[in-house]
C-alpha cells in the first residue's frame, strides 16, 4: 500500500444532531459534565472534551443557509441516531454508569470487546448511540 502525505492527524470535531437543545444540554453539559465553549439559541451548543470538540446541532436549523457572509459555514445535517464514543478508563466508566442509572438514563449495552476493553453503551435524549469505552479498544 503507497504511503499518502499529508494525512489528517487527529479528530478536531465531531457533531450530533437533536431536536431539543436543552436536553441535549442537560444530558451532555449537566450530566456528563462536558465544559461548555458556546450556544446559540435553538441552533447549537458545543462542547470541549480533551482537545476536540462535540458540535450538538439543531439539524432544522443547520438545514437552513448561514446569514453571515463573513461565516460562510455550508448546510449541513443528518437524520435519525448517530453514533459517538467517549475515552475513559473502566472504573471511570464503572462510576459514570452509576450516576447515569440514578439519572435515568439506561444502560443499552456493557460488555468487554475481544481484546478486553470495555465500552458502556447508552442513549441521549435525542436518541444517539453513545459509547464510553477504554481507549485501548483500538490498540493495535
Amino acid at each position: 500500500m503507497t504511503q499518502i502525505s499529508p494525512v489528517p492527524r487527529a479528530l478536531l470535531e465531531a457533531a450530533l444532531y437533536v431536536d431539543d437543545l436543552d436536553a441535549a444540554e442537560a444530558f451532555y453539559g449537566t450530566l456528563l459534565g462536558l465544559e461548555q465553549i458556546r450556544r446559540v439559541a435553538d441552533r447549537h451548543v458545543f462542547y470541549r472534551v480533551g482537545g476536540a470538540v462535540l458540535l450538538i446541532f439543531n439539524p432544522a436549523r443547520t438545514s437552513q443557509p448561514s446569514d453571515n457572509p463573513a461565516l460562510p459555514v455550508p448546510t449541513h445535517g443528518a437524520q435519525g441516531p448517530g453514533h459517538l464514543c467517549f475515552a475513559m478508563e473502566r472504573d471511570e466508566i464503572e462510576a459514570l454508569r452509576q450516576r447515569l442509572e440514578t439519572s435515568g438514563v439506561s444502560t443499552e449495552a456493557a460488555f468487554d470487546w475481544p481484546n478486553g476493553a470495555h465500552s458502556l453503551y447508552v442513549r441521549d435524549p435525542a436518541g444517539n448511540s453513545i459509547e464510553f469505552a477504554e481507549p485501548r479498544l483500538w490498540s493495535l
